[in-house]
């Protein structure tokens, strides 16, 4: 007769019961891919707010360029109407000047553009750019003396800074 083998009932290798040690793994498994979600919907959504930002800022600065390039057209222009008003019987061509400096200006008013005041105003760099100290006696020192080239903003960014000579203080 022929024996047959029969397997053994107890193998020599055991498996951990289910639950045992597998579920504190797959908890914490969990709660790393739970917080990877956080932090990933998190981060798109600080990208979404930056990239809408920057959208804005790109919105309201689009014309620059434009608005830069024209200001010295403006300077010139004022240059002219100086030197008619300066003319003998230049009376309509004042007025014609002059109406179109009012229309500029309104212009530059509606999108947003500022001219930078420097009449009686301390000497601000981050707005102005010196071109000259002189003494004076009757304005403070690191005060406006005359501009001689005007400065703009576009609502909260420089367009162009002022150019302006800064008194000294009394001469010595």
């Amino acid at each position: 007769m022929t024996r047959h083998h029969e397997p053994d009932p107890k193998p020599d290798t055991a498996e951990p019961a289910p639950g045992a040690d597998g579920g504190a793994d797959l908890s914490a498994e969990l709660d790393k891919f739970r917080d990877l979600a956080l932090r990933t919907a998190a981060d798109f959504d600080n990208y979404r707010k930056r990239a809408a930002r920057e959208k804005e800022d790109a919105i309201r600065y689009a014309n620059t360029s434009l608005l830069e390039n024209l200001l010295p057209l403006f300077d010139n222009f004022e240059l002219g109407l100086e030197a008619a008003r300066s003319a003998p019987d230049a009376a309509a061509i004042l007025q014609g000047l002059d109406m179109v400096r009012r229309q500029f200006q309104d212009f530059l008013a509606s999108v947003g553009v500022e001219e930078i005041k420097t009449d009686n105003a301390e000497f601000d760099p981050n707005l102005m750019e010196a071109v000259g100290h002189e003494p004076d006696d009757k304005t403070p020192e690191g005060h406006v003396l005359r501009q001689t080239r005007r400065g703009y903003k576009l609502r909260d960014r420089l367009l162009r800074p002022a150019s302006v000579f800064v008194s000294k203080g009394p001469a010595s």
